[in-house]
C-alpha cells in the first residue's frame, strides 16, 4: 500500500511539473499587445490593388490574420469573391492602439 501511495505521489508530481512547464511556456510566448480601437473608412481601389494586399496592410494592427481580414472585408462589403476592380469603393477596418487614441484627446 505504501509503494502504491509513493508511486501515485510521484505520478502526480511528474504530471504537475509537465503541465506547469507547458503552461509557463505558453504564457511566455504570449505578447501583451495594447487594446485597440476599431475604425472604419472607405477607400477607392486603385489599379493593382487586391483584397490580400489590403489585408496585408491592415490585418496586423487589428490582431487578425490576413485570411481572417480578407473574410472580414468580403463580409463588410458583400463580396462573394476575392475580385475587386479599380474605381470600386470598399469599406475597410483599421485599428489604433487605445494609448494613441487617448493621447490625441
Amino acid at each position: 500500500m505504501k509503494k502504491l501511495m509513493i508511486t501515485m505521489a510521484l505520478v502526480v508530481l511528474i504530471l504537475s511539473n509537465v503541465c506547469g512547464h507547458s503552461l509557463m511556456n505558453a504564457l511566455a510566448d504570449e505578447t501583451e499587445l495594447p487594446e485597440s480601437q476599431k475604425y472604419y473608412t472607405s477607400i477607392e481601389i486603385q489599379k493593382g490593388d487586391t483584397l490580400w494586399g489590403i489585408a496585408d496592410e491592415y490585418a496586423e494592427s487589428c490582431r487578425m490574420s490576413t485570411t481572417d481580414y480578407v473574410a472580414e472585408l468580403k463580409s463588410m462589403n458583400g463580396l462573394k469573391e476575392d475580385v475587386i476592380h479599380s474605381g470600386q469603393h470598399l469599406t475597410i477596418m483599421y485599428c489604433v492602439p487605445v494609448t494613441e487614441v487617448l493621447a490625441e484627446k
